[in-house]
């Protein structure tokens, strides 16, 4: 499940296979209090989501079902898709629905429905058609539910469970400052390492201060070199955060190494946290700022 803070809008694509179950998964997201939107044209999504954002808290859950009554849902919902992906404000999710042949196939004939993409020809056909075009989404997906031997009853539960209230989780960043010379930390997601920056340890009086003491963190960040790694760490952060957050990861550890872990590391962990902090739950950490002292 996905982390949702509690000011970002939650917003679920529900689409798959015709058959599937969207039906009874639009009526539980409507249950679970979502705002709820069946076959939304490609082309309204943007103002849409203009609507979303403009709403406050009185559309803060959304779902939305998009499947092959519009045609020109592919390539709209995609390029969207990745247009949300950066977004801080909306959390994106896309919920597939699939079943297998036989399946999909048998509840046609139940129905006595004909296949969208096959109104003439056999179901099969339709839905042989309906997973090419279809392939690229579902790679996409989050969540992948296969129908093919659930109830309806079933369904409407395993949605309940996964999108509760009481299931979401905040997403959380741990920046964490060390020092190589301890070891680089074993739980660390990303580690940087900034050993290549000019080092206060060689000034004798910043020697015995730390990278929380203004005078160390304005020597760390005067350089160049630090602003230039700082600019290009954020572009790149900034990219991989919303994609880690998509994904469902509860929190990511961003591990900042300089020798010691007493001042480089602690003053660029303390203005990385610092940058983010009004968009991500963020905990700054510094492993090993008190080592010196337990050493001496």
């Amino acid at each position: 499940m996905n982390a949702i803070a509690a000011d970002e809008i939650q917003l679920v694509i529900i689409t798959g296979m015709s058959g599937a179950g969207k039906t009874v998964a639009i009526h539980s997201f409507e249950d679970l209090g979502f705002f709820c939107v069946d076959n939304l044209p490609p082309a309204l999504m943007p103002k849409f989501l203009e609507l979303m954002k403009e709403s406050g808290n009185k559309m803060n859950k959304v779902a939305l079902v998009m499947d092959l009554r519009g045609r020109e849902f592919f390539d709209t919902l995609v390029r969207i898709i990745d247009e949300l992906s950066d977004s801080t404000w909306v959390t994106p999710q896309i919920l597939f629905l699939d079943a297998d042949d036989a399946a999909l196939v048998r509840r046609y004939k139940e129905t006595r429905r004909s296949h969208p993409l096959a109104p003439a020809s056999l179901p099969l056909e339709g839905i042989k058609q309906e997973r090419i075009l279809l392939d690229e989404l579902k790679g996409r997906a989050q969540l992948l539910y296969n129908t093919s031997s659930m109830k309806p009853k079933e369904l409407r539960e395993k949605i309940i469970e996964e999108f509760s209230a009481n299931k979401q989780t905040i997403f959380t960043v741990n920046i964490m400052s060390f020092g190589f010379k301890h070891g680089i930390p074993i739980d660390a997601d990303l580690v940087f390492d900034v050993r290549f920056l000019p080092n206060p340890h060689y000034i004798d009086h910043m020697r015995p201060k730390t990278g929380l003491e203004k005078e160390v963190s304005s020597y760390v960040l005067r350089w160049n070199d630090t602003q230039k790694f700082l600019t290009k760490t954020i572009d790149l952060l900034t990219f991989m955060l919303p994609l880690y957050k998509r994904e469902g990861k509860s929190q990511l550890v961003i591990a900042i190494g300089c020798t010691g872990g007493q001042h480089r590391s602690v003053a660029l962990a303390e203005h990385i946290g610092n940058f983010y902090k009004n968009d991500y739950r963020i905990q700054v950490t510094h492993r090993d700022i008190q080592k010196r002292k337990e050493l001496a």
